[in-house]
């Protein structure tokens, strides 16, 4: 393990910077999750690799859940081997970020939304990755059982006992976003962020109304599937390759989700990309932050190159009227 790394000098020069809400947390506008390709079953090196690039970059934030694996845990293990290997030297210049919500271990205090399943995850997640704190800890998604008040009380609790810096949600819709927002404000604890899907494909935030709720009340928001599960990439535009994650893995992306009507408008949002001088996915997550709404957008990646690539949308004119009507006109087709 390379504990000689030392990151790039100039990692701050490229990257932006966006405020999370109203708190004093800035988030870089290119975050990296460790969703895929950082468990049990990937090269080490390979994750060594990519999340170096991404500090190298700018990146700052790396966000991680209990169960992102395969197997569940192993995430966050690799990861607290790769801060052990260098990245850690850097601990008070990263947002780190776990989450807690879905189906972690056996019996009925491995899931969803009690403060005894929340606090003893954060506990188990701090020791694998080798951490006194974290500095985001979300609530992963809504628990339709469990009070709100005991979910966001253990929340509270969990940062005043040190364990998380600022708290955060996901999944969760307006409503609820409402809901759980005047619990933690009452409470004063420092609650600055919602993770949600977003993407070309998949608008829902936008939908029903939490995408400028968030933004008129100082919540901030993370996109992740920015890139629709790959769709929003190169991958696709000329069919369905062997290889993808719509042949390997059905779980998320299926391939009746992509008839020619959506290959279609593929072709065409990449024909804009092209004009602006991007790839359709520099284009796509240029599109999610484009009106100062969303925070940051939070990439996966299987090698460093696809970070290098991503992190040059910082460098990206923003977008014409004209071209925002066009991508509209695709998209609505």
């Amino acid at each position: 393990m390379d504990r000689n790394y030392m990151a790039s000098a100039d990692r701050y020069q490229n990257m932006q910077y966006y405020r999370c809400g109203k708190s004093g947390l800035k988030l870089p506008a290119v975050s990296l999750g460790l969703w895929h390709n950082f468990g049990s079953n990937a090269s080490f090196d390979n994750m060594l690799d990519m999340c170096f690039t991404a500090f190298d970059e700018g990146i700052t934030h790396f966000d991680l859940a209990n169960n992102y694996g395969p197997i569940p845990g192993a995430a966050e293990e690799n990861f607290g081997r790769i801060l052990e290997a260098g990245l850690g030297k850097y601990r008070d210049e990263l947002v780190i970020s776990t989450k807690a919500g879905y189906d972690m271990w056996e019996g009925p205090y491995g899931n969803w939304g009690s403060k005894k399943y929340l606090v003893a995850s954060l506990d188990q997640s701090l020791k694998r990755m080798g951490l006194d704190y974290v500095d985001i800890f979300y609530h992963h998604r809504p628990d339709p059982e469990t009070p709100l008040e005991e979910t966001m009380l253990a929340l509270d609790g969990i940062v005043k006992s040190g364990k998380a810096l600022y708290v955060g949600i996901s999944n969760y819709n307006k409503a609820q976003t409402q809901a759980a927002m005047e619990i933690l404000r009452e409470l004063k604890t420092p609650f600055i962020i919602n993770q949600r899907k977003y993407s070309m494909f998949e608008r829902n935030i936008e939908e029903d109304g939490l995408k400028s709720f968030a933004a008129q009340n100082g919540v901030g928001i993370i996109a992740f599937c920015p890139l629709a599960q790959g769709l929003l990439t190169d991958k696709y535009l000329h069919g369905i390759p062997e290889d993808s994650r719509i042949r390997t893995d059905g779980r998320f992306l299926k391939e009746s989700s992509l008839d020619e009507a959506q290959l279609g408008k593929i072709r065409a949002l990449n024909e804009i990309a092209v004009n602006r001088g991007q790839t359709l996915a520099q284009m796509a997550l240029s599109w999610v932050l484009r009106d100062g709404e969303v925070t940051s957008v939070l990439i996966g990646a299987s090698k460093a190159s696809q970070i290098k690539e991503n992190t040059k949308i910082v460098q990206a004119a923003a977008f014409t009227a004209d071209e925002l009507a066009a991508i509209e006109k695709i998209l609505n087709a």
